[in-house]
């Protein structure tokens, strides 16, 4: 049974000059399992924040509704109070008091507890983000990380029965939110707390959740596992979307595809057509080195990563290849790499 279920939610903002509400969330469905970690992928004002701040209570909804351990927290008729919802909240700014210590900030919705339980409770979650030696310090006096690590602790003292992060990691410099990401990720299993975190980078969502929904214009395009995420999208956005890639364009045919990269086996793919133009999806994974090619691709850019390079290659027709190949592999700018493709799963869309 669904710990946390959204059906076909609606959400609007009143238009500024407008005689009609803009639509920002339409026919959302999705469900969560009981220590599950969810994220919430897209770009910038494709709704995601605003699912966010429906499930806390923030935001009314327009249609559907939402339940949390079959309790009906929203509907187009009631909404429940946000304090009453009992849902974690985890800021991108981190929203810490300026004037309160470390303890001070992770005590500070347990006022109704006494005085010993609330102690017991800081040092638990201080315990929890290792950060026991700074309890005493202030906001200013912590790094990024260190602030980060206090409103998690803050927002897990109230023993949430959901935690909602909304790009929580954004404030940080790239390696850190790999790090902290992580970090959270395993707090978060140890404690079995289920979460939703929003957030547009690809990598921080693929290292922290069970489960991503990607959203587009409003819609959930997809709530599946990182993995069949990347490898088998159910549709043209989420393929583009999620990892690198090129379409490249071919022509179905009986038991192949014909593409200017040569004829490429459909591997076990059934219910596509026997004829009809096709875009494949090509992954920098797939196109590999080939000496014994007789087609090439021409350098146009490259990108070092310490073990790898991602190269932009332009074929004779104009069309373009991203390819990873191994750092010693260097090829200059304008050169040509005999190549071909080693396509393992097919992802294609009509052309």
């Amino acid at each position: 049974m669904s710990f946390l279920e959204l059906k076909s939610i609606a959400c609007q903002y009143p238009a500024q000059g407008k005689t009609s509400d803009t639509q920002v969330v339409e026919n959302l469905d999705l469900t969560l399992n009981e220590g599950e970690i969810a994220c919430l992928l897209g770009p910038s004002g494709c709704g995601k924040t605003t699912v966010l701040r429906a499930i806390a209570g923030f935001h009314n909804l327009h249609a559907g509704e939402i339940r949390l351990s079959q309790q009906m927290l929203s509907s187009a008729l009631t909404t429940l109070a946000p304090e009453h919802r009992k849902i974690g909240l985890v800021f991108q700014d981190y929203a810490l008091f300026p004037h309160l210590s470390v303890k001070d900030n992770i005590i500070f919705g347990l006022h109704k507890q006494p005085k010993a339980q609330q102690m017991a409770t800081c040092e638990e979650m201080l315990a929890l983000v290792q950060l026991q030696q700074l309890a005493e310090r202030f906001p200013h006096e912590l790094s990024g990380g260190q602030q980060q690590r206090v409103a998690l602790a803050r927002a897990l003292a109230a023993k949430p029965s959901l935690l909602l992060l909304d790009e929580p990691f954004s404030n940080l410099d790239v390696e850190l939110r790999r790090t902290l990401a992580l970090e959270v990720r395993n707090i978060l299993k140890q404690q079995q707390i289920t979460a939703i975190m929003v957030t547009h980078d690809q990598e921080e969502a693929f290292a922290f959740s069970d489960v991503i929904g990607v959203m587009y214009g409003g819609k959930l395009h997809q709530w599946d596992s990182p993995y069949n995420l990347y490898h088998q999208p159910n549709s043209r956005f989420v393929a583009s979307f999620i990892g690198q890639g090129v379409f490249l364009s071919g022509r179905l045919r009986e038991h192949h595809i014909e593409t200017e990269l040569g004829l490429i086996a459909k591997n076990g793919v059934n219910d596509w057509p026997h004829c009809g133009e096709v875009d494949l999806l090509v992954r920098p994974d797939d196109v590999i080195f080939d000496e014994h090619s007789e087609i090439a691709g021409q350098v146009s850019g490259k990108v070092f990563a310490g073990t790898s390079t991602l190269y932009t290659l332009h074929l004779g027709s104009g069309s373009k290849l991203l390819a990873s190949f191994p750092s010693h592999l260097d090829y200059a700018i304008g050169q040509q790499i005999p190549l071909s493709l080693n396509l393992q799963h097919l992802i294609g869309f009509p052309k």
